[in-house]
């Protein structure tokens, strides 16, 4: 069971890359960090499955437009300005 779990635990590090945060610790800036690398990530494996022909310029375009105002609505709900 230990190394199922090491297993996933190394799988979701490798598809879910995290950078540690480097700048003025604020909960709110460290939270807002998250979700630019959460942001960063997902627009990535569009970017992928757009490029092997797996989704079309516009879906591409459209998933990442709402997830550009998911961020923004973020960045606003924690009062970063």
């Amino acid at each position: 069971m230990n190394q199922q779990s090491d297993f996933l635990s190394e799988l979701c590090d490798f598809l879910y890359p995290r950078s540690p945060y480097c700048g003025e610790f604020k909960p709110e800036y460290l939270a807002f960090n998250a979700n630019l690398q959460d942001f960063s990530q997902r627009v990535n494996y569009i970017c992928c499955l757009q490029t092997g022909g797996k989704l079309s310029p516009e879906e591409a375009y459209k998933q990442i437009h709402i997830l550009w105002k998911h961020l923004k609505s973020s960045k606003k709900e924690l009062g970063i300005k």
